[in-house]
Protein backbone atom coordinates (compact mmCIF):
# COMPACT_ATOMS: atom_id res chain seq x y z
CA UNK A 1 0.00 0.00 0.00
CA UNK A 2 1.40 3.40 -1.02
CA UNK A 3 2.09 6.12 1.56
CA UNK A 4 2.55 9.85 1.26
CA UNK A 5 3.58 12.71 3.51
CA UNK A 6 1.38 15.79 3.90
CA UNK A 7 1.92 18.83 6.11
CA UNK A 8 -0.59 21.52 6.91
CA UNK A 9 1.57 24.61 7.06
CA UNK A 10 1.36 27.34 9.73
CA UNK A 11 -1.15 29.37 7.69
CA UNK A 12 -3.52 26.39 7.45
CA UNK A 13 -3.21 25.68 11.17
CA UNK A 14 -3.68 29.34 12.15
CA UNK A 15 -6.74 29.63 9.91
CA UNK A 16 -8.40 26.59 11.54
CA UNK A 17 -8.38 24.46 8.38
CA UNK A 18 -6.93 21.26 9.89
CA UNK A 19 -10.26 19.48 10.32
CA UNK A 20 -11.50 20.34 6.84
CA UNK A 21 -8.28 19.16 5.21
CA UNK A 22 -8.20 15.89 7.14
CA UNK A 23 -11.87 15.35 6.33
CA UNK A 24 -11.21 15.64 2.60
CA UNK A 25 -8.66 12.81 2.72
CA UNK A 26 -10.84 10.63 4.98
CA UNK A 27 -13.85 11.19 2.72
CA UNK A 28 -11.76 10.22 -0.31
CA UNK A 29 -11.11 6.87 1.41
CA UNK A 30 -7.45 7.20 2.39
CA UNK A 31 -6.18 5.92 5.74
CA UNK A 32 -4.42 8.18 8.21
CA UNK A 33 -1.44 6.27 9.64
CA UNK A 34 0.57 9.10 11.21
CA UNK A 35 -0.39 12.46 12.71
CA UNK A 36 1.32 15.02 14.90
CA UNK A 37 1.24 18.72 15.70
CA UNK A 38 4.68 20.24 16.12
CA UNK A 39 6.78 23.36 16.03
CA UNK A 40 9.28 22.66 13.25
CA UNK A 41 12.93 23.08 14.17
CA UNK A 42 15.24 24.99 11.84
CA UNK A 43 17.21 21.76 11.35
CA UNK A 44 14.10 19.83 10.22
CA UNK A 45 12.95 22.71 8.01
CA UNK A 46 16.33 22.94 6.28
CA UNK A 47 16.42 19.17 5.75
CA UNK A 48 12.87 19.18 4.37
CA UNK A 49 13.58 21.99 1.91
CA UNK A 50 17.14 20.86 1.12
CA UNK A 51 16.35 20.49 -2.59
CA UNK A 52 15.80 24.29 -2.67
CA UNK A 53 18.89 25.19 -0.60
CA UNK A 54 20.60 27.10 -3.43
CA UNK A 55 17.49 29.00 -4.48
CA UNK A 56 16.91 32.59 -3.35
CA UNK A 57 13.58 31.73 -1.69
CA UNK A 58 15.08 29.00 0.58
CA UNK A 59 15.46 31.27 3.66
CA UNK A 60 11.83 32.37 3.33
CA UNK A 61 10.61 28.76 3.15
CA UNK A 62 12.52 27.86 6.30
CA UNK A 63 11.36 31.02 8.10
CA UNK A 64 7.73 30.39 7.26
CA UNK A 65 7.55 26.68 8.11
CA UNK A 66 9.15 27.42 11.50
CA UNK A 67 6.87 30.41 12.23
CA UNK A 68 4.05 28.41 13.84
CA UNK A 69 2.65 24.94 14.43
CA UNK A 70 2.50 22.43 11.57
CA UNK A 71 0.33 19.31 11.33
CA UNK A 72 2.43 16.50 9.86
CA UNK A 73 0.58 13.50 8.45
CA UNK A 74 1.15 10.21 6.69
CA UNK A 75 -1.69 8.88 4.53
CA UNK A 76 -1.98 5.45 2.97
CA UNK A 77 -3.95 4.09 0.02
CA UNK A 78 -3.91 3.02 -3.59
CA UNK A 79 -2.50 5.89 -5.66
CA UNK A 80 -2.45 8.20 -2.65
CA UNK A 81 0.54 10.26 -3.88
CA UNK A 82 -1.00 11.22 -7.23
CA UNK A 83 -4.48 11.62 -5.75
CA UNK A 84 -3.22 13.85 -2.95
CA UNK A 85 -1.40 16.08 -5.45
CA UNK A 86 -4.65 16.46 -7.42
CA UNK A 87 -6.62 17.17 -4.25
CA UNK A 88 -4.06 19.75 -3.13
CA UNK A 89 -3.98 21.64 -6.44
CA UNK A 90 -1.37 23.82 -8.13
CA UNK A 91 1.38 25.35 -5.99
CA UNK A 92 0.08 28.84 -6.70
CA UNK A 93 -3.50 29.00 -5.39
CA UNK A 94 -4.33 31.54 -8.11
CA UNK A 95 -3.73 28.74 -10.64
CA UNK A 96 -5.35 25.94 -8.61
CA UNK A 97 -8.63 24.49 -9.80
CA UNK A 98 -11.81 25.06 -7.78
CA UNK A 99 -12.47 21.99 -5.64
CA UNK A 100 -8.81 21.59 -4.70
CA UNK A 101 -7.55 22.55 -1.27
CA UNK A 102 -5.43 25.41 -2.61
CA UNK A 103 -8.09 26.45 -5.14
CA UNK A 104 -10.78 26.67 -2.46
CA UNK A 105 -8.75 27.85 0.52
CA UNK A 106 -5.41 29.24 -0.65
CA UNK A 107 -4.52 32.92 -0.82
CA UNK A 108 -1.17 33.15 -2.60
CA UNK A 109 1.94 31.12 -3.37
CA UNK A 110 3.61 32.10 -0.09
CA UNK A 111 0.55 31.05 1.91
CA UNK A 112 -0.60 27.92 0.10
CA UNK A 113 -1.74 25.96 3.18
CA UNK A 114 -0.37 22.48 2.55
CA UNK A 115 2.63 20.47 1.37
CA UNK A 116 2.36 17.08 -0.28
CA UNK A 117 5.03 14.68 -1.50
CA UNK A 118 5.35 14.72 -5.28
CA UNK A 119 6.73 11.22 -6.00
CA UNK A 120 7.24 7.84 -4.30
CA UNK A 121 10.93 8.56 -3.59
CA UNK A 122 10.11 11.96 -2.12
CA UNK A 123 7.29 10.49 -0.03
CA UNK A 124 9.57 7.83 1.43
CA UNK A 125 12.25 10.42 2.25
CA UNK A 126 9.78 12.86 3.81
CA UNK A 127 7.94 10.22 5.85
CA UNK A 128 11.22 9.02 7.35
CA UNK A 129 12.38 12.61 7.96
CA UNK A 130 9.26 13.62 9.86
CA UNK A 131 8.23 10.34 11.53
CA UNK A 132 9.93 7.51 13.40
CA UNK A 133 8.73 4.02 12.45
CA UNK A 134 7.04 3.58 15.84
CA UNK A 135 4.98 6.75 15.25
CA UNK A 136 3.19 5.14 12.29
CA UNK A 137 0.22 2.85 12.83
CA UNK A 138 -0.68 0.09 10.38
CA UNK A 139 -4.39 -0.64 10.49
CA UNK A 140 -7.28 -1.40 8.18
CA UNK A 141 -10.50 0.60 8.44
CA UNK A 142 -13.72 -1.42 8.48
CA UNK A 143 -14.84 0.37 5.31
CA UNK A 144 -11.88 -0.93 3.24
CA UNK A 145 -13.90 -3.71 1.52
CA UNK A 146 -16.41 -1.06 0.45
CA UNK A 147 -13.71 1.04 -1.19
CA UNK A 148 -11.51 -1.48 -2.96
CA UNK A 149 -12.23 -4.44 -5.20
Amino acid sequence: MERTFLAIKPDGVQRGLVGEIISRFETKGFTLVGLKLLNVSRELAEAHYDVHRERPFFPGLVEFITSGPVVAMVWEGDGVIAAARKMIGATNPLNAEPGTIRGDLGINIGRNIIHGSDAPETAQKEVSLWFKDEELVSWQPQMTPWLHE
